[in-house]
């Protein structure tokens, strides 16, 4: 009797031990996270409503997910706003507008106890983080000049496991980023080359494609770990040059490519508050030149047009090839993915050509997020930038011991509907800050020439033809104290 209550006893150990094994094994892990970064892209997407483009992946990611009607970049360029979106802070002087600003302040830096990005604080948290292509301003990670070597110096020195990028035929980061198909590059050819090009190439004849591939080779790598993964990968495309493959090109008829809704400096404003497409410009073989007096000839800005349209086109596909690889593993379940356009862009709207103003054109940018666990839907609540940071924090279970600009969208993305969010956006750029809200758009300027205070009537005006500050007096006085709530900038302190 003794010997068959001992071999019970045995049998009893042995179960719970067993089920507590099946227990720990079955818990679940942290999601992980693929975050994809996409240069200038504005809400130039089918599923923003723009017909005339085609871009069936990030379409099925948005129906999936969650589309954000209204995001708004916090600094419309492209190392400024990826810094306010990595640290989630508001800029405090000109220096946070810069495009150097993360290489200022977190290249060579000890640690310290304020993590230097949230991928950063994943890391600390028991994340495997890998970054590929551009995440910060250099487009390959490492700080070096565009005409320099490649050098090892990490833009983000605590923040990844491993800083990734293929620019074969370029050699380097910055080539690969203005590179052409046959391996030349805007900076050594003096800018001596076309803003545009269809080079009848298969998808790695461009860094995009290469980038696409690497991810797809990566992600098979990380689902073997027996950790949570970060995995940002970031596009080049449609950021100047507008290079893609042909067949994007072809995807279009360039008679068919619409002309800007609104080509003019808007009424009660002036030239002040836009700018002279220096970067568009900068393109010396460019047909014609973008300027503040008057419009290009419609068929060259169709073709301009139709260039963007194709790198949309280009990048959706490299995109698709990467999500259909995380369903294909089985990582999709339960792996957040996040697709960010890092500002807008003006495509002959208020006759510029290029980011770099507080209209909505500039600042108005692609933001997909498809959550597991959580329904997807359209929100059409303001949101900026710097709300990714605390979201992902939120979703992700890892803590945040410092303060910051934004706010958590989880238990907006749980009621899309709530009236307890915020519904402000700020934003800052040159010798002005901006407030958007579900209604209009205000701006105050500290510049030469420029208005102090304008305002837009999104209702009435959504292209922002006319300035109606003047006759909407009670709007402005209304909005003014909400604008200054958002005054981070030292230049602007009265």
């Amino acid at each position: 009797m003794k010997r068959l209550n001992y071999l019970l006893l045995i049998i009893l150990c042995l179960t719970v031990l067993s089920a507590c094994s099946s227990q720990t094994k079955e818990q679940p892990q942290k999601p992980n996270v693929l975050f994809i970064c996409v240069d200038d892209l504005r809400t130039e997407l089918g599923c923003y409503g723009v017909s005339h483009i085609k871009s069936p992946n990030l379409d099925k990611l948005a129906g999936e997910g969650f589309l954000f009607n209204k995001h708004y970049v916090n600094i419309p360029t492209c190392g400024a706003s990826r810094h306010c979106l990595l640290t989630g802070q508001y800029p405090v002087s000109k220096a946070y507008l810069g495009n150097g600003i993360t290489a200022s302040t977190t290249a060579k830096q000890a640690e310290t106890e304020t993590p230097e990005t949230f991928i950063h604080q994943l890391k600390r948290n028991g994340y495997y983080t890998v970054g590929i292509g551009k995440i910060t301003h250099h487009p390959d990670g490492h700080v070096y000049g565009y005409l320099d070597e490649p050098v090892d110096n990490l833009e983000l020195p605590h923040s990844w496991n491993e800083m990734l990028m293929d620019d074969e035929k370029w050699g380097s980061g910055h080539n690969a980023f203005f590179g052409y198909a046959d391996g030349t590059n805007r900076n050594s050819l003096n800018k001596e080359v076309k803003p545009y090009e269809a080079a009848d190439v298969e998808d790695e004849g461009y860094p995009d494609g290469l980038t696409a591939n690497l991810a797809i080779k990566k992600l098979q790598e990380l689902k073997d770990k027996d950790q949570p993964f970060f995995l940002g990968v970031g596009f080049f495309k449609p950021h100047l040059p507008f290079t893609a493959p042909k067949k994007y090109w072809d995807m279009y008829n360039e008679d068919d490519i619409p002309l800007p809704p609104f080509a003019a400096v808007p009424e009660n404003s002036s030239k002040a508050t836009i700018h002279g497409s220096g970067e568009f410009n900068g393109y010396k073989l460019g047909e014609e030149k973008a300027s503040v007096n008057g419009p290009m000839s419609d068929a060259y800005v169709r073709k301009i047009r139709h260039a963007y349209a194709a790198c949309v086109s280009f990048t959706d596909a490299q995109i698709g090839k990467v999500l259909s690889e995380l369903e294909r593993l089985g990582l999709a379940e339960n792996t957040i993915v996040v697709v960010w356009g890092d500002h807008g862009w003006h495509l002959g709207d208020h006759l510029t050509w290029g980011k770099h103003t507080i209209y909505d054109r500039s600042l108005h940018s692609t933001l997909l997020m498809r959550v597991p666990g959580i329904k997807g839907s359209k929100i059409d609540k303001v949101v900026s930038t710097a709300d990714i940071y605390p979201t992902l924090m939120d979703l992700c279970e890892t803590p945040v011991n410092h303060s910051l600009s934004g706010e958590s969208m989880v238990a907006l993305l749980k009621n899309p509907e709530s009236d307890e969010w915020r519904n402000t956006a700020y934003s800052y750029w040159g010798s002005g800050y901006s407030l958007r809200t579900p209604d209009y758009r205000l701006m105050r300027y500290f510049k030469k020439g420029a208005n102090e205070v304008e305002l837009y009537d999104h209702i009435n005006d959504p292209n922002e033809t006319k300035n109606v500050a003047a006759e909407k007096s009670e709007v402005v006085n209304e909005l003014l104290p909400v604008l200054e709530l958002g005054n981070t900038m030292e230049e602007f302190k009265q």
